[in-house]
């Protein structure tokens, strides 16, 4: 098995690709609707979590002994992962055995078990850790160790005596409520699954060069020229894929050489690619998985996350190309209606977006009708199979549509590592009670401060934030300090779309920035330099999610806390781009010429006092704006008039 060998290597990729196919119909055929008497799925939940899981985990398993046949990993590696391969496998069989005892009746949770429970969750862990990195399964070994030793841990950390035995077993393994196949797992089953499939699908349909092209032409005769294009590519590329790095790859290495030919640093470059691409995860209507997941916790539909989301989205995106237009004023950058590199779009090139637009409207409109996101997304695969067929090579390689499928079967699989680290601190956050510690906790030092509440929260999705993915941060963050959060007055989808923004934001922020990393690795920059500027070109995924949680209205839904009123929803947005203009402008130091130190710091007062809730410092922060504006096109005129008088 592990020789490197032509034959073993060919056999395993037949096998990994097998498997991930696989993957995808076995998932699919569960959340699959009925089509008038027939239905394939749900499972039964015991038989279906214990074997879609087994499959993952030998998928997982036998990809890394494809990487080491090909020289990608070492033989430690495969050697570990071919015995927690058969290790898993019986724990999985366990879990089959012992669940359904407990359907029947009561069942004595012994040594044999727990430790079962544990051989498990670390088998999970070390694969979350080869695929995710450190940090995620970290957290996840944290979760084990204080589930076990809880009870001799100080103060407020400390909890009850308890059966070591039955709470490793249970809430690690032996649930469908709690563990590494609890309930997490079935919502992301359910709801995560089925889009991570189409998003897969129309990656694989060819439509994503035809974006970028389109891209570079609508945008050849701005200043910003490629970087503005990475802009318009990334959010079109992010409704499909929701991942940043995936959306990073699969478009920077075309816009990131060409915004350095354009005249941008090579950190400017990357931090651009980087930030829009993370925006792609907060861009409807499939966005990232934990926008999903997040649907579920509210107790909302998947369509008001979508219309909640939508200001704040295009907001983010308009903060960018702002953050473009004033770089490329101070560089002294000009438009150029030459573009090289690219090909001008063709005819076919604009029929290539209907592959994307279609499944997309499908997908709205169903939502609209009232379906489940996963029947949705599963009406939107079946259109997109005979729609692919417009594109000529997908007439010529049909093929193509099931490696798409494989890639996303794969693709799970390794979601569903992350996943499992995931479940395994939420059950050590619900075994411990450590949420209502903390919530208690944080209520008595920041008493009735909303403010400290939002700031210690972003904090901890920041940290948490790094180096993981989006969806394991804020579902972490979530179960802590949200509780926190609603008790000082805000409804629980702006608590909610708080904590889910900063995650989305923590892959741009030093000094892990797996996002900006990516991108650095493209444009040769440096990755901490990179993911400064990144940080600074995306810094409104930071400040709108404080925006709405002092104006929950943003979100415009009535889920949001507040009732709608179009006047003031209307004022909030005349603040939202004038803060965003305020920023930009501070952030690049310049406007129509170069900001003295003294206007910046004015600009980002004036951005402030328009970001806070009172309407006194709506005003202090609009007459402010004016006051700094008519300040500079003073001081612009009289340069103008000195120049002249040079001349």
């Amino acid at each position: 098995m592990f020789f490197k060998s032509q034959m073993s290597s060919k056999l395993l990729s037949w096998m990994v690709a097998g498997l991930s196919l696989v993957i995808a119909f076995y998932g699919l055929a569960n959340v699959m609707p009925a089509i008038g008497d027939f239905r394939l799925g749900p499972f039964p939940l015991v038989e279906f979590r214990a074997s879609f899981f087994a499959l993952c985990v030998v998928t997982i398993a036998l990809g890394a002994c494809l990487k080491y046949c090909q020289g990608e990993t070492s033989l430690l590696n495969a050697i570990i992962s071919f015995i927690f391969l058969f290790v898993m496998l019986y724990c999985c069989w366990s879990f089959y055995l012992v669940s359904s005892e407990l359907d029947e009746g009561m069942f004595l949770f012994g040594a044999n078990e727990m430790w079962i429970a544990v051989l498990a969750s670390l088998g999970a862990l070390y694969f979350c850790w080869r695929i995710w990195g450190i940090p995620v399964a970290l957290l996840g070994v944290v979760g084990i160790l204080y589930m076990a030793t809880g009870q001799y841990w100080p103060g407020p950390l400390q909890t009850v005596s308890h059966d070591v035995n039955e709470t490793l077993a249970q809430n690690l393994l032996y649930s469908l409520d709690t563990g590494i196949l609890g309930s997490t797992f079935a919502i992301v089953i359910t709801t995560v699954f089925p889009f991570i499939i189409l998003g897969a699908l129309l990656e694989g349909v060819g439509a994503g060069d035809s974006m970028i092209r389109i891209a570079f032409h609508w945008m050849r005769k701005t200043a910003g020229g490629p970087a503005h294009a990475a802009v318009l590519s990334s959010a079109l590329f992010g409704t499909v894929s929701g991942s940043a790095v995936g959306n990073v790859v699969g478009t920077g290495v075309i816009t990131i050489p060409m915004i350095k030919r354009r005249g941008f640093s090579a950190n400017f470059a990357g931090a651009v690619e980087a930030s829009a691409s993370t925006g792609g995860q907060i861009m409807p209507p499939i966005m990232g998985a934990a926008a999903l997941v997040m649907a579920d916790f509210v107790g909302v539909n998947y369509m008001t996350v979508i219309v909640a989301v939508l200001v704040p989205s295009i907001a983010y995106y308009a903060s960018l190309f702002a953050m473009i237009v004033f770089e490329s004023r101070r560089l002294g950058i000009t438009s150029s209606a030459e573009v090289t590199g690219v090909d001008a779009p063709l005819k076919q090139d604009y029929l290539n977006l209907l592959l994307i637009f279609v499944p997309l409207v499908i997908i709205v409109c169903l939502l609209l009708y009232g379906l489940s996101p996963s029947g949705a997304s599963i009406t939107a695969l079946a259109a997109l199979f005979p729609l692919s067929l417009i594109n000529p090579e997908i007439r010529r390689k049909p093929i193509k549509l099931i490696q798409s499928l494989q890639v996303g079967g794969r693709t799970f699989a390794g979601l569903l590592m992350a996943i499992a680290a995931v479940s395994i601190v939420i059950s050590a956050l619900s075994a411990t009670g450590v949420p209502v510690k903390f919530s208690v906790l944080l209520a008595s030092i920041v008493s009735n401060s909303l403010l400290i509440s939002l700031i210690i929260a972003a904090f901890c999705c920041i940290v948490l934030g790094m180096g993981m993915p989006t969806l394991p941060a804020y579902v972490t963050v979530a179960t802590i300090a949200i509780p926190a959060m609603e008790q000082l007055g805000l409804s629980a989808l702006t608590s909610h779309m708080f904590v889910f923004f900063i995650a989305v934001g923590s892959v741009i922020t030093p000094p892990v920035a797996i996002a900006a990393f990516a991108a650095a690795s493209i444009s040769g920059g440096g990755p901490i330099g990179t993911s400064v500027q990144a940080s600074k070109v995306g810094i409104m995924i930071f400040v709108i999610p404080f925006t709405f949680a002092f104006n929950p209205m943003l979100l415009t839904v009535a889920q949001s806390g507040v009732s709608f009123d179009l006047l003031v929803w209307s004022w909030l947005i005349i603040k939202l781009v004038v803060g965003i203009l305020l920023l930009a402008t501070a952030l690049t130091g310049f406007h129509s010429h170069k900001l003295a130190w003294y206007e910046i710091i004015g600009r980002l007062i004036a951005a402030i006092m328009l970001f806070a809730p009172n309407p006194v410092w709506d005003l202090v922060g609009i007459i402010g704006a004016l006051l700094l504006w008519a300040w500079h096109k003073r001081q612009g005129f009289n340069m103008g008039r000195r120049l002249k008088g040079v001349d």
